[in-house]
């Protein structure tokens, strides 16, 4: 069973309907428009509170797992790994109970280092095809929204349809 708070129900018809959401609203209210616009296949809107979400989350000691497994939990860790990767390693965060989807968003943080999303998305289709595997969720779903194809679901999902697309 899923609950929505009823001021999260009407910001998200309010975006539904072509309004715009405030950045205050926004990050005030990260977590729950992330939840509603998942639960609702409202990509666009929950793309914006995750990008929200990351950018505006304090990292701590007490709070960083809890927020890694959470990213994890909505497809969008790799890029809360990327924007937060030094607190992330400044806190000597143990991994020993996390999730190996987790990890390999980590490993494939580091192997990608800081690259731009537009080294990414330039290049032959080739080169994209290799580069794959180590490109931000964003980047991979604006390649698929390019493309005219749904934007939402795992790493590995937005992957295959893009080497099935290509």
């Amino acid at each position: 069973f899923f609950f929505v708070k009823p001021n999260i129900f009407l910001s998200l018809l309010h975006y539904v309907y072509g309004g715009k959401l405030t950045n205050s609203n926004l990050k005030e209210n990260a977590k729950d428009l992330i939840n509603a616009a998942d639960k609702f296949g409202v990509v666009n809107l929950k793309l914006e509170a995750e990008v929200c979400y990351v950018k505006s989350t304090a990292l701590t000691i007490d709070n960083i797992l809890d927020n890694l497994l959470y990213a994890d939990s909505k497809n969008c860790a790799l890029h809360f790994v990327v924007e937060n990767g030094e607190d992330i390693l400044l806190d000597k965060v143990s991994f020993d109970n996390v999730p190996g989807s987790i990890v390999t968003d980590v490993l494939t943080a580091v192997a990608r280092g800081k690259r731009n999303d537009d080294d990414d998305a330039s290049g032959s289709d080739a080169s994209n095809n290799n580069n794959l595997n180590t490109m931000r969720v964003g980047t991979l779903r604006n390649m698929i929204r390019d493309k005219g194809l749904e934007v939402d679901g795992t790493r590995e999902s937005m992957i295959a349809l893009l080497k099935e697309n290509s």
